[in-house]
């Protein structure tokens, strides 16, 4: 990580990892919970609240031990997840089987894959994190079959955490903060070549202030060119915005518990370039997180805390795409929904989860420690 949060990573890759893991998890931070953004976002109060109806989560046996916090929903059937010891697993037949499809020499560099997008069951790019040159980027264009690394860090100073892509060509990785700002790398082909965009137009970061590779869902964006950056550990939590591809940023406070390096944002989601969840917390194994969630509805410019938020931290969230107000959030101690795009949450499951995505068609995939991956469904 940059130097404010060096430590800050280091301590999260021991603190949060899995019992009988040989790695670990997030980040760091916790976002809080919101009545709602007074920007009059008009999502009505529960317009599909049918939407997940008696869903549950059915559990896919992956026959792995890692703790999976990258995650790709594809469709249905096709989904990747990547995790702790280099582990990169695919299928293409809802589950039912996984085939593993781990970079060669991962698993014996100890890489911490914490996040993955996927175009399609055979186009993929994945994030590796950590300081220096544990941070890594690769591609594979034959699902997984084979991989080139397309970007390692030759800077001490950073630590990248999370990535996204707007389309199947362009794509940004995000750093913590080098010499006061956060770090942005580019791609104009798919993940094949990064380059570093200019920090001019970047905010300084607050002391402390880093990112955290909880979910792969720290850097999230909607349409063409509009992205979002989460951010704790710092005395503010924040979320940043870009509209032009990362060249220019503004700040926003999430009105997410700060001030702690546990505490902070973890997860962005945004349904369309306006309308955005916020989920976090304190990370830490029985500290409260009274405030885990927030909404706006104007790009991310002001947040509004939930009215009933989830009942404890949670590091996941993604929108449901057959309800324009159905979302979930995951954690290790259960899942929420929303049905009224962020206003209340409602607890779902139990299960621990560490990241949540959802398909075009429909089709909502989580992962987490000890192996867990599940798809959503009905009863």
């Amino acid at each position: 990580m940059g130097t404010c949060a060096a430590g800050l990573g280091a301590a999260l890759l021991l603190a949060v990892a899995p019992v009988g893991a040989a790695s670990a998890s997030a980040s760091t931070s916790e976002p809080a919970a919101s009545d709602g953004p007074s920007d009059g976002a008009s999502d009505g109060a529960s317009d599909d609240g049918f939407a997940l109806r008696g869903a549950t989560w059915a559990l896919k046996d992956t026959g792995k031990d890692a703790r999976f916090r990258g995650l790709a929903a594809v469709s249905r059937t096709t989904a990747w997840v990547a995790g702790s010891t280099g582990a990169v697993l695919r299928t293409t037949d809802g589950g039912r089987s996984w085939r593993d499809v781990s970079p060669p020499g991962a698993a014996a560099e100890g890489l911490e894959l914490r996040d993955i997008e996927a175009f399609d069951a055979r186009r993929a790019v994945a994030l590796s994190i950590g300081e220096g040159e544990a941070s890594r980027i690769l591609r594979t264009e034959d699902g997984g079959a084979t991989w080139t690394e397309t970007f390692r860090n030759p800077d001490p100073r950073a630590f990248y955490d999370c990535l996204t892509f707007f389309d199947s060509r362009h794509g940004l990785a995000m750093s913590d903060p080098v010499d006061g700002r956060f770090r942005i790398l580019a791609t104009d082909d798919g993940g094949r070549a990064w380059r570093v965009l200019p920090d001019t137009g970047m905010p300084q970061a607050l002391p402390g202030e880093a990112g955290f590779a909880a979910s792969g869902q720290c850097l999230v964006g909607a349409g063409p060119r509009d992205v979002w950056l989460a951010t704790g550990g710092g005395p503010a939590a924040r979320v940043l915005h870009s509209a032009d591809r990362g060249l220019t940023w503004n700040v926003a406070d999430s009105t997410l518990p700060a001030g702690d390096p546990a505490r902070g944002v973890f997860a962005l989601a945004f349904r369309d370039r306006t309308t955005g969840l916020a989920v976090g917390g304190d990370y830490r194994t029985g500290q409260a997180s009274p405030h885990a969630a927030a909404r706006s509805g104007d790009a991310g410019r002001t947040w509004g805390q939930a009215a009933t938020p989830p009942p404890a931290y949670r590091s996941g969230v993604a929108w449901y795409p057959y309800g324009r107000s159905t979302a979930l959030a995951v954690g290790p101690t259960g899942t929420d929904v929303t049905t009224d795009a962020g206003r209340t949450w409602r607890a779902l499951d139990g299960g621990s989860f560490d990241t949540v995505d959802c398909a075009a068609d429909g089709a909502c995939w989580a992962a987490g420690e000890k192996g867990r991956v599940a798809r959503l469904e009905r009863r």
